[in-house]
Protein backbone atom coordinates (compact mmCIF):
# COMPACT_ATOMS: atom_id res chain seq x y z
CA UNK A 1 0.00 0.00 0.00
CA UNK A 2 0.96 3.45 -0.25
CA UNK A 3 1.82 6.21 2.45
CA UNK A 4 -1.04 7.25 4.36
CA UNK A 5 -2.28 10.56 3.66
CA UNK A 6 -2.24 13.19 6.43
CA UNK A 7 -4.35 15.97 5.67
CA UNK A 8 -4.13 19.31 7.72
CA UNK A 9 -7.75 21.45 7.57
CA UNK A 10 -9.20 24.41 9.30
CA UNK A 11 -10.35 27.56 8.41
CA UNK A 12 -7.86 30.16 7.59
CA UNK A 13 -4.66 31.89 9.46
CA UNK A 14 -5.11 29.02 12.20
CA UNK A 15 -1.42 28.23 11.11
CA UNK A 16 -1.50 25.32 8.71
CA UNK A 17 1.18 26.13 6.21
CA UNK A 18 3.54 26.74 9.36
CA UNK A 19 2.49 23.28 11.18
CA UNK A 20 3.23 21.97 7.80
CA UNK A 21 6.95 23.28 7.55
CA UNK A 22 7.20 22.01 11.48
CA UNK A 23 6.14 18.48 11.00
CA UNK A 24 7.66 18.80 7.25
CA UNK A 25 11.43 19.97 8.66
CA UNK A 26 11.43 22.79 6.11
CA UNK A 27 9.82 26.06 4.78
CA UNK A 28 7.81 24.24 2.12
CA UNK A 29 4.88 26.08 2.43
CA UNK A 30 4.90 30.22 1.80
CA UNK A 31 3.73 31.44 5.58
CA UNK A 32 2.03 34.98 5.69
CA UNK A 33 0.22 36.32 8.87
CA UNK A 34 -2.84 37.27 5.62
CA UNK A 35 -5.58 34.62 5.22
CA UNK A 36 -5.97 32.90 1.88
CA UNK A 37 -2.24 32.78 1.35
CA UNK A 38 -2.50 28.88 1.07
CA UNK A 39 -4.03 28.64 -2.45
CA UNK A 40 -1.62 25.59 -3.85
CA UNK A 41 -2.17 21.99 -2.56
CA UNK A 42 1.38 21.44 -1.13
CA UNK A 43 2.98 18.11 -0.36
CA UNK A 44 5.39 16.12 1.43
CA UNK A 45 7.01 12.66 2.41
CA UNK A 46 7.73 12.70 5.64
CA UNK A 47 8.38 10.45 8.53
CA UNK A 48 8.24 10.10 12.50
CA UNK A 49 9.28 7.64 14.75
CA UNK A 50 9.40 4.81 11.59
CA UNK A 51 6.20 5.63 10.49
CA UNK A 52 6.34 7.34 7.07
CA UNK A 53 3.32 10.00 5.31
CA UNK A 54 2.24 11.83 3.22
CA UNK A 55 1.71 15.33 4.68
CA UNK A 56 -0.84 17.54 2.78
CA UNK A 57 -1.18 21.15 3.22
CA UNK A 58 -4.70 23.11 2.53
CA UNK A 59 -6.39 26.31 2.08
CA UNK A 60 -8.82 27.30 4.45
CA UNK A 61 -11.82 26.59 4.80
CA UNK A 62 -14.43 29.23 4.77
CA UNK A 63 -18.15 27.48 5.06
CA UNK A 64 -20.37 30.31 3.53
CA UNK A 65 -17.67 32.34 1.68
CA UNK A 66 -19.46 33.77 -1.88
CA UNK A 67 -15.86 34.54 -2.57
CA UNK A 68 -14.72 32.44 -5.57
CA UNK A 69 -11.33 31.95 -4.72
CA UNK A 70 -12.36 30.98 -1.27
CA UNK A 71 -15.09 28.69 -2.81
CA UNK A 72 -12.56 27.05 -4.74
CA UNK A 73 -9.97 26.64 -1.71
CA UNK A 74 -12.62 25.15 0.33
CA UNK A 75 -13.46 22.64 -2.64
CA UNK A 76 -9.47 21.90 -2.78
CA UNK A 77 -9.68 20.73 1.20
CA UNK A 78 -13.24 18.55 0.54
CA UNK A 79 -10.92 16.83 -2.30
CA UNK A 80 -7.94 16.61 0.68
CA UNK A 81 -10.40 15.43 3.28
CA UNK A 82 -11.41 13.03 0.55
CA UNK A 83 -7.91 11.91 -0.07
CA UNK A 84 -6.95 11.70 3.24
CA UNK A 85 -6.25 8.91 5.83
CA UNK A 86 -6.39 11.31 8.72
CA UNK A 87 -7.43 14.32 8.67
CA UNK A 88 -5.40 17.36 11.88
CA UNK A 89 -7.94 19.76 11.98
CA UNK A 90 -6.06 22.99 12.78
CA UNK A 91 -7.90 25.46 15.39
CA UNK A 92 -6.53 28.77 16.79
CA UNK A 93 -6.39 29.44 20.83
CA UNK A 94 -6.21 33.48 20.47
CA UNK A 95 -9.83 33.41 18.31
CA UNK A 96 -10.88 30.71 20.58
CA UNK A 97 -13.65 28.63 18.59
CA UNK A 98 -15.69 30.08 16.36
CA UNK A 99 -18.71 29.58 13.95
CA UNK A 100 -16.71 28.55 11.42
CA UNK A 101 -15.03 26.54 13.44
CA UNK A 102 -18.16 23.90 14.68
CA UNK A 103 -18.82 23.88 10.45
CA UNK A 104 -15.58 22.71 9.66
CA UNK A 105 -16.25 20.01 12.47
CA UNK A 106 -19.79 19.24 11.13
CA UNK A 107 -17.82 18.77 7.77
CA UNK A 108 -15.36 16.55 8.99
CA UNK A 109 -17.85 14.51 11.12
CA UNK A 110 -19.64 13.86 7.75
CA UNK A 111 -16.74 12.64 6.28
CA UNK A 112 -16.47 10.00 8.29
CA UNK A 113 -12.47 9.89 8.58
CA UNK A 114 -10.28 9.74 11.71
CA UNK A 115 -9.22 13.06 12.76
CA UNK A 116 -6.93 14.59 15.67
CA UNK A 117 -7.99 18.16 16.78
CA UNK A 118 -5.09 20.31 17.28
CA UNK A 119 -5.46 23.78 18.90
CA UNK A 120 -2.16 26.16 17.79
CA UNK A 121 -0.79 29.16 18.96
CA UNK A 122 -0.50 27.97 22.62
CA UNK A 123 3.19 29.13 23.87
CA UNK A 124 2.09 28.75 27.66
CA UNK A 125 0.18 25.17 27.85
CA UNK A 126 -0.44 26.97 31.52
CA UNK A 127 -1.74 30.28 31.02
CA UNK A 128 -3.72 29.03 28.54
CA UNK A 129 -4.97 25.59 29.82
CA UNK A 130 -8.80 27.11 30.34
CA UNK A 131 -8.61 28.79 26.76
CA UNK A 132 -7.34 24.74 25.44
CA UNK A 133 -10.64 23.23 26.87
CA UNK A 134 -13.02 25.75 25.30
CA UNK A 135 -12.38 23.19 22.15
CA UNK A 136 -14.08 20.39 23.84
CA UNK A 137 -17.12 22.20 22.63
CA UNK A 138 -16.27 20.65 19.14
CA UNK A 139 -16.88 17.55 20.30
CA UNK A 140 -14.03 15.94 18.22
CA UNK A 141 -12.03 14.22 20.70
CA UNK A 142 -8.85 15.65 23.31
CA UNK A 143 -7.74 19.20 22.12
CA UNK A 144 -3.79 18.63 21.83
CA UNK A 145 -2.17 21.95 22.19
CA UNK A 146 0.67 23.21 20.33
CA UNK A 147 2.87 25.96 18.64
CA UNK A 148 3.60 25.67 15.46
CA UNK A 149 6.27 28.29 15.20
CA UNK A 150 7.83 26.90 17.81
CA UNK A 151 7.71 23.45 17.36
CA UNK A 152 5.94 23.07 21.14
CA UNK A 153 3.33 19.75 21.14
CA UNK A 154 4.46 18.55 17.78
CA UNK A 155 5.35 14.84 19.34
CA UNK A 156 1.61 14.34 21.41
CA UNK A 157 0.26 15.48 18.10
CA UNK A 158 2.32 13.02 15.46
CA UNK A 159 1.96 10.30 18.23
CA UNK A 160 -1.78 10.86 18.04
CA UNK A 161 -1.85 10.94 14.48
CA UNK A 162 0.44 7.98 13.53
CA UNK A 163 -2.40 5.95 16.41
CA UNK A 164 -4.88 6.51 13.59
CA UNK A 165 -3.21 5.45 10.72
CA UNK A 166 -4.64 2.62 8.70
CA UNK A 167 -2.95 -1.24 9.50
CA UNK A 168 -3.29 -3.24 6.76
CA UNK A 169 -2.59 -7.19 6.39
CA UNK A 170 0.84 -7.19 5.53
CA UNK A 171 0.52 -10.81 4.90
CA UNK A 172 -1.81 -10.21 2.50
CA UNK A 173 0.29 -7.80 0.91
CA UNK A 174 2.96 -9.51 0.83
CA UNK A 175 1.41 -12.59 -1.69
CA UNK A 176 0.39 -10.41 -3.97
CA UNK A 177 3.16 -10.86 -6.26
CA UNK A 178 1.24 -9.42 -9.27
CA UNK A 179 3.24 -6.81 -11.41
CA UNK A 180 1.46 -3.62 -10.63
CA UNK A 181 2.25 -0.67 -13.14
CA UNK A 182 0.77 2.56 -12.46
CA UNK A 183 0.68 4.89 -15.84
CA UNK A 184 1.09 8.91 -14.95
CA UNK A 185 1.80 11.51 -17.37
CA UNK A 186 0.34 15.18 -18.05
CA UNK A 187 -3.45 15.41 -18.97
CA UNK A 188 -4.40 14.23 -22.25
CA UNK A 189 -1.27 12.32 -23.56
CA UNK A 190 -3.76 9.08 -23.80
CA UNK A 191 -2.95 7.47 -20.28
CA UNK A 192 -6.66 5.92 -20.63
CA UNK A 193 -6.00 5.12 -24.06
CA UNK A 194 -3.08 2.99 -23.30
CA UNK A 195 -4.80 1.06 -20.77
CA UNK A 196 -8.03 0.57 -23.25
CA UNK A 197 -6.11 -0.90 -25.29
CA UNK A 198 -3.98 -3.29 -23.17
CA UNK A 199 -7.17 -4.25 -21.72
CA UNK A 200 -8.95 -4.66 -25.20
CA UNK A 201 -12.22 -3.46 -24.22
CA UNK A 202 -13.31 0.41 -22.91
CA UNK A 203 -12.83 0.37 -19.02
CA UNK A 204 -11.72 3.73 -18.27
CA UNK A 205 -13.20 6.91 -19.31
CA UNK A 206 -11.52 8.35 -22.50
CA UNK A 207 -11.86 12.17 -23.57
CA UNK A 208 -10.72 14.84 -25.22
CA UNK A 209 -10.95 17.46 -22.32
CA UNK A 210 -7.93 17.37 -20.42
CA UNK A 211 -8.41 16.25 -16.61
CA UNK A 212 -10.99 13.73 -17.22
CA UNK A 213 -9.51 11.29 -14.89
CA UNK A 214 -8.68 12.23 -11.32
CA UNK A 215 -9.06 8.88 -9.00
CA UNK A 216 -6.41 6.55 -9.67
CA UNK A 217 -8.80 3.62 -10.95
CA UNK A 218 -6.81 0.10 -10.89
CA UNK A 219 -7.74 -2.79 -13.12
CA UNK A 220 -6.25 -6.30 -13.67
CA UNK A 221 -5.61 -7.82 -17.52
CA UNK A 222 -4.47 -10.94 -17.71
CA UNK A 223 -1.07 -11.31 -20.54
CA UNK A 224 -0.03 -14.82 -21.28
CA UNK A 225 -1.19 -16.62 -18.06
CA UNK A 226 -0.07 -13.24 -15.93
CA UNK A 227 -1.96 -10.81 -13.91
CA UNK A 228 -1.06 -7.26 -14.12
CA UNK A 229 -2.57 -4.58 -11.77
CA UNK A 230 -2.86 -1.21 -14.03
CA UNK A 231 -3.41 1.81 -12.00
CA UNK A 232 -4.36 5.02 -14.16
CA UNK A 233 -4.19 8.36 -12.47
CA UNK A 234 -5.37 11.64 -12.53
CA UNK A 235 -2.80 13.72 -15.56
CA UNK A 236 -0.69 16.51 -14.23
CA UNK A 237 0.28 20.18 -15.57
CA UNK A 238 2.07 22.98 -14.76
CA UNK A 239 0.51 25.62 -12.21
CA UNK A 240 -0.50 27.70 -14.64
CA UNK A 241 -2.12 26.06 -16.51
CA UNK A 242 -4.66 24.81 -13.93
CA UNK A 243 -7.99 25.61 -14.36
CA UNK A 244 -10.05 24.10 -12.02
CA UNK A 245 -9.19 23.72 -8.34
CA UNK A 246 -9.49 20.34 -7.92
CA UNK A 247 -6.75 19.49 -10.25
CA UNK A 248 -4.48 20.29 -7.34
CA UNK A 249 -5.13 17.15 -5.29
CA UNK A 250 -4.36 14.77 -8.01
CA UNK A 251 -1.04 14.80 -7.59
CA UNK A 252 -1.44 13.51 -4.10
CA UNK A 253 -3.48 9.85 -5.86
CA UNK A 254 -0.30 10.33 -8.43
CA UNK A 255 2.07 9.91 -6.07
CA UNK A 256 0.28 7.10 -4.13
CA UNK A 257 -0.31 5.24 -7.25
CA UNK A 258 3.63 5.44 -7.99
CA UNK A 259 4.04 4.31 -4.28
CA UNK A 260 2.68 0.64 -5.13
CA UNK A 261 3.83 0.60 -8.29
CA UNK A 262 6.41 -1.96 -9.54
CA UNK A 263 6.95 -0.28 -12.32
CA UNK A 264 5.60 3.30 -14.00
CA UNK A 265 4.50 3.71 -17.43
CA UNK A 266 5.83 7.55 -18.32
CA UNK A 267 3.43 8.74 -21.09
CA UNK A 268 4.77 11.52 -23.52
CA UNK A 269 2.91 13.23 -26.04
CA UNK A 270 4.86 12.58 -29.60
CA UNK A 271 3.12 15.35 -30.87
CA UNK A 272 3.91 17.93 -27.86
CA UNK A 273 7.51 16.79 -27.53
CA UNK A 274 9.42 16.06 -24.00
CA UNK A 275 8.55 19.24 -21.75
CA UNK A 276 9.87 20.50 -17.84
CA UNK A 277 6.56 19.03 -16.69
CA UNK A 278 7.06 15.90 -17.85
CA UNK A 279 10.81 15.66 -16.13
CA UNK A 280 8.89 16.86 -12.97
CA UNK A 281 6.28 13.88 -13.15
CA UNK A 282 8.99 11.37 -13.98
CA UNK A 283 11.06 12.68 -11.01
CA UNK A 284 8.34 11.41 -8.54
CA UNK A 285 9.09 8.06 -10.17
CA UNK A 286 12.42 8.32 -10.10
CA UNK A 287 12.50 9.47 -6.26
CA UNK A 288 11.29 6.56 -5.60
CA UNK A 289 13.52 4.21 -7.23
CA UNK A 290 11.05 2.34 -9.58
CA UNK A 291 11.17 0.58 -12.73
CA UNK A 292 10.65 3.33 -15.94
CA UNK A 293 9.17 2.91 -19.43
CA UNK A 294 9.00 6.05 -21.25
CA UNK A 295 5.96 5.35 -23.41
CA UNK A 296 5.91 7.99 -26.24
CA UNK A 297 2.45 8.06 -27.58
CA UNK A 298 0.55 9.26 -30.65
CA UNK A 299 3.92 8.52 -32.96
CA UNK A 300 1.81 7.70 -35.94
CA UNK A 301 0.80 11.59 -35.84
CA UNK A 302 4.45 12.50 -36.35
CA UNK A 303 6.23 13.02 -39.78
CA UNK A 304 8.83 10.74 -39.51
CA UNK A 305 11.97 10.27 -41.94
CA UNK A 306 15.44 8.00 -40.83
CA UNK A 307 16.57 9.99 -37.97
CA UNK A 308 12.77 11.46 -36.23
CA UNK A 309 13.31 8.66 -33.24
CA UNK A 310 16.92 9.03 -32.92
CA UNK A 311 16.64 12.40 -32.50
CA UNK A 312 13.54 12.27 -30.44
CA UNK A 313 15.50 9.90 -28.25
CA UNK A 314 18.42 12.07 -27.88
CA UNK A 315 15.92 15.30 -26.98
CA UNK A 316 14.09 13.13 -24.09
CA UNK A 317 17.27 12.00 -22.82
CA UNK A 318 18.40 15.27 -22.40
CA UNK A 319 15.38 16.40 -20.72
CA UNK A 320 15.22 13.48 -18.29
CA UNK A 321 19.13 13.38 -17.64
CA UNK A 322 18.49 12.23 -14.13
CA UNK A 323 16.89 8.56 -15.45
CA UNK A 324 19.50 7.70 -18.25
CA UNK A 325 18.63 4.04 -17.00
CA UNK A 326 14.94 4.80 -18.77
CA UNK A 327 13.46 2.25 -21.33
CA UNK A 328 12.00 3.77 -24.27
CA UNK A 329 9.15 2.79 -26.63
CA UNK A 330 7.59 4.75 -29.27
CA UNK A 331 3.78 3.25 -29.69
CA UNK A 332 -0.05 4.74 -30.99
CA UNK A 333 -2.52 3.93 -28.63
CA UNK A 334 -4.89 4.98 -31.39
CA UNK A 335 -3.56 2.40 -34.11
CA UNK A 336 -1.73 -0.03 -31.65
CA UNK A 337 1.36 0.31 -33.15
CA UNK A 338 4.35 -1.32 -30.60
CA UNK A 339 1.48 -1.87 -28.04
CA UNK A 340 2.36 -5.88 -28.30
CA UNK A 341 6.01 -4.80 -26.81
CA UNK A 342 4.71 -2.56 -23.87
CA UNK A 343 4.03 -6.01 -21.53
CA UNK A 344 7.48 -6.87 -22.91
CA UNK A 345 9.07 -4.20 -21.38
CA UNK A 346 7.36 -4.14 -17.97
CA UNK A 347 8.29 -7.66 -17.44
CA UNK A 348 11.83 -6.80 -18.19
CA UNK A 349 12.04 -3.66 -16.23
CA UNK A 350 10.34 -5.86 -13.61
CA UNK A 351 12.61 -8.12 -14.00
CA UNK A 352 16.03 -5.97 -13.67
CA UNK A 353 13.83 -4.61 -10.44
CA UNK A 354 14.15 -7.50 -8.63
CA UNK A 355 17.41 -8.85 -10.15
CA UNK A 356 19.77 -10.15 -7.24
CA UNK A 357 23.82 -10.49 -8.12
CA UNK A 358 25.33 -13.22 -5.80
CA UNK A 359 27.90 -11.86 -3.72
CA UNK A 360 31.01 -13.39 -4.90
CA UNK A 361 29.80 -12.64 -8.77
CA UNK A 362 29.56 -8.76 -7.43
CA UNK A 363 32.97 -8.68 -6.08
CA UNK A 364 34.46 -9.90 -9.28
CA UNK A 365 33.06 -7.37 -11.33
CA UNK A 366 34.17 -4.46 -8.46
CA UNK A 367 37.77 -5.82 -8.65
CA UNK A 368 37.98 -5.96 -12.64
CA UNK A 369 36.72 -2.54 -12.56
CA UNK A 370 39.44 -1.45 -9.84
CA UNK A 371 41.91 -3.03 -12.37
CA UNK A 372 40.81 -1.72 -15.35
CA UNK A 373 40.21 1.87 -13.82
CA UNK A 374 42.35 3.06 -10.74
CA UNK A 375 40.01 4.14 -7.84
CA UNK A 376 40.40 8.36 -7.02
CA UNK A 377 42.73 9.48 -4.72
CA UNK A 378 43.23 12.17 -2.47
CA UNK A 379 46.81 13.99 -0.67
CA UNK A 380 48.62 10.72 -1.28
CA UNK A 381 45.39 8.32 0.09
CA UNK A 382 43.45 6.18 -2.08
CA UNK A 383 40.32 4.48 -2.34
CA UNK A 384 40.28 0.83 -1.22
CA UNK A 385 37.13 -1.07 -2.08
CA UNK A 386 37.25 -3.74 0.24
CA UNK A 387 33.83 -5.65 -0.57
CA UNK A 388 30.56 -5.18 -2.09
CA UNK A 389 27.08 -6.95 -1.64
CA UNK A 390 23.96 -6.10 -2.48
CA UNK A 391 21.17 -5.79 0.54
CA UNK A 392 17.75 -4.20 -1.35
CA UNK A 393 15.79 -5.16 -4.52
CA UNK A 394 12.95 -2.76 -5.81
CA UNK A 395 15.78 -0.95 -6.24
CA UNK A 396 18.78 -2.82 -6.54
CA UNK A 397 20.39 -1.36 -3.31
CA UNK A 398 24.47 -2.16 -3.17
CA UNK A 399 26.73 -1.74 0.02
CA UNK A 400 30.17 -0.82 -1.01
CA UNK A 401 32.73 -1.50 2.30
CA UNK A 402 35.56 1.07 2.01
CA UNK A 403 38.74 2.85 3.66
CA UNK A 404 37.12 6.03 3.46
CA UNK A 405 33.85 7.06 2.13
CA UNK A 406 35.14 10.78 1.07
CA UNK A 407 37.54 9.73 -1.55
CA UNK A 408 34.44 8.01 -2.73
CA UNK A 409 34.11 10.79 -5.87
CA UNK A 410 30.67 10.17 -7.44
CA UNK A 411 32.44 9.69 -11.01
CA UNK A 412 33.98 6.99 -9.85
CA UNK A 413 30.71 5.46 -8.34
CA UNK A 414 29.31 5.97 -11.63
CA UNK A 415 32.11 4.13 -13.55
CA UNK A 416 30.98 1.60 -11.10
CA UNK A 417 27.25 1.55 -11.70
CA UNK A 418 28.20 1.07 -15.60
CA UNK A 419 30.05 -1.53 -15.27
CA UNK A 420 27.90 -3.80 -13.05
CA UNK A 421 25.20 -3.07 -15.23
CA UNK A 422 27.02 -4.02 -18.04
CA UNK A 423 27.46 -7.37 -16.28
CA UNK A 424 24.25 -7.72 -15.56
CA UNK A 425 22.30 -5.52 -17.65
CA UNK A 426 19.27 -3.69 -15.10
CA UNK A 427 17.72 -2.14 -17.71
CA UNK A 428 14.63 0.40 -16.62
CA UNK A 429 15.82 0.77 -13.05
CA UNK A 430 17.75 3.00 -10.93
CA UNK A 431 20.87 1.30 -9.07
CA UNK A 432 21.53 2.51 -5.87
CA UNK A 433 25.08 2.70 -3.71
CA UNK A 434 25.36 3.36 -0.04
CA UNK A 435 28.90 3.61 0.88
CA UNK A 436 30.42 2.74 4.05
CA UNK A 437 33.38 2.42 6.00
CA UNK A 438 35.34 -0.43 7.13
CA UNK A 439 38.78 -0.08 8.72
CA UNK A 440 41.45 -2.58 8.71
CA UNK A 441 40.12 -5.21 6.22
CA UNK A 442 42.09 -6.49 2.64
CA UNK A 443 41.27 -4.47 -0.30
CA UNK A 444 39.36 -7.10 -2.90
Amino acid sequence: MGKPVVAVVGRPNTGKSSLFNAIAGEPIAIVKDTPGVTRDRIYADCEWLANAFTLVDTGGIEPDSKDQMLASMREQAEIAIETADVIIFLTDVRTGVTDADYKVADMLRRSRKPVVLAVNKVDNFLSMQNDVYEFYNLAMGDPIPLSATSKLGLGDLLEAVAAKFPHFDQTEEEEDDRPHVAVIGKPNVGKSSIINRLLGENRVIVSDIAGTTRDAIDTVVVHKDTEYVLIDTAGLRRKSKIREELERYSIIRTVSAVERADVVIMVIDASEGVTEQDAKIAGIAHERGKGIVVAVNKWDAVEKNDRTMREFTDRIRQTLSFMPYAEFLFLSAKTGQRMEKLFDLIDMVRSSQTLRVRTGVLNEIIAEATVLKQPPSDKGKRLKIFYGAQVAVKPPTFVLFVNDKELMHFSYLRYLENQIRGAFGFRGTMVRFLTRERKGKDEI
